[in-house]
C-alpha cells in the first residue's frame, strides 16, 4: 500500500494570505501546505480521501492519471470543495463514485446541485455514484474498509481504516469504543493543529497522548497550521516513531 500526502495544511492551508507569520514566510517546502488530503493505492486501485479546494493542483502536481472513487470524512469546504474537478475523472469513468455519511451526501447535492441532478444535467458537470457509508465496515474493491467515528468538536465524522493503516483527521476527541478499531496499526495519520488547546481539533499534545495510548509502529501528524512553527524545528522535538508529515511525502507500506 502507497500513501501519498496531497495536502498536510488546516483550512486555509499555508501560507495563509496576506499573513506575515515566520511560518507562512518560509522558505522550506514542507512549510507550504495544501489543504489536507491523502491518496490510498494499492494492488491496481487509487482512491482519494477529501477533495478540498487545492484537488485540482494536488492531482497535478502528483501527476494522478486515475482514481477509483473518493471517500469523504466530513462535509466541511476544505474537505469537499474541490468536488467539480472530479469532471476529468467522471468523464474517464462514466461517473465518479463517492462514499460519505447521508448526512455528507445531503449537504453536498445541496451545495453543487448541478451535479446531482438527473434532469436537464448540464453536460460539462460531473457525475457522481453516491454510496452511503455508516459506522461499520465496507469493502471497495479487494480491501475492507474500517470507519472510525470520531468527534470534530460537535460533529461526528468518519476517519478510516485501509488494511493496518488509519487516517484521522478533525479530530478532537474519539471514544473508548472506536479507539477499539485502532488497535495494532502500522501506520497511524492524525491531526495536530497548534500548541494551544482548539474547540474541535487535538493540538500537539492531546495528539501525542493519544498516539502514546494507541501504539502505533509509527505516526504521521497532519493537517497542520502555521502556529504549530517550523516543520525543522518542531520534527526535532517529536518522539522517535512521530513524525511531521509534509505535501508529497509518500509512505510506502507493506
Amino acid at each position: 500500500m502507497k500513501i501519498t500526502f496531497l495536502g498536510t495544511g488546516t483550512s486555509q492551508g499555508i501560507p495563509v494570505i496576506n499573513c506575515t507569520h515566520p511560518v507562512c514566510l518560509s522558505k522550506d517546502k514542507r512549510d507550504k501546505r495544501l489543504r489536507v488530503s491523502i491518496l490510498v493505492e494499492w494492488d491496481d486501485f487509487s482512491y482519494v480521501v477529501d477533495c478540498g479546494p487545492d484537488f485540482r493542483y494536488q492531482m497535478l502536481r502528483a501527476n494522478v492519471t486515475k482514481i477509483d472513487g473518493v471517500l469523504f470524512t466530513h462535509e466541511h469546504a476544505d474537505h469537499t470543495a474541490g468536488l467539480d474537478d472530479l469532471r476529468p475523472f467522471s468523464f474517464q469513468l462514466g461517473a465518479v463514485p463517492i462514499y460519505a455519511q447521508k448526512r455528507v451526501l445531503e449537504n453536498l447535492a445541496q451545495r453543487f446541485d448541478y451535479i446531482f441532478e438527473d434532469k436537464n444535467k448540464y453536460p460539462g458537470a460531473p457525475s457522481v455514484v453516491q454510496n452511503e457509508i455508516k459506522n461499520t465496515p465496507f469493502q471497495l474493491k479487494n480491501l475492507k474498509i474500517i470507519p472510525i467515528e470520531v468527534a470534530h468538536g460537535e460533529l461526528l465524522i468518519f476517519g478510516f481504516r485501509f488494511g493496518n493503516v488509519a487516517y484521522l483527521t478533525d479530530v478532537k476527541t474519539i471514544t473508548t469504543k472506536e479507539k477499539t478499531k485502532l488497535k495494532n496499526l502500522e501506520v497511524l495519520i492524525i491531526n495536530a493543529i497548534r500548541y494551544k488547546p482548539h474547540r474541535s481539533h487535538l493540538n500537539l499534545e492531546e495528539a501525542l497522548n493519544l498516539i502514546e495510548e494507541l501504539k502505533p509502529k509509527k505516526a504521521y501528524l497532519t493537517h497542520i497550521s502555521h502556529y504549530l512553527g517550523f516543520h525543522a524545528d518542531v520534527e526535532k522535538t517529536l518522539p522517535k516513531n512521530v513524525f511531521l508529515a509534509y505535501d508529497e511525502l509518500v509512505l510506502d507500506i507493506t
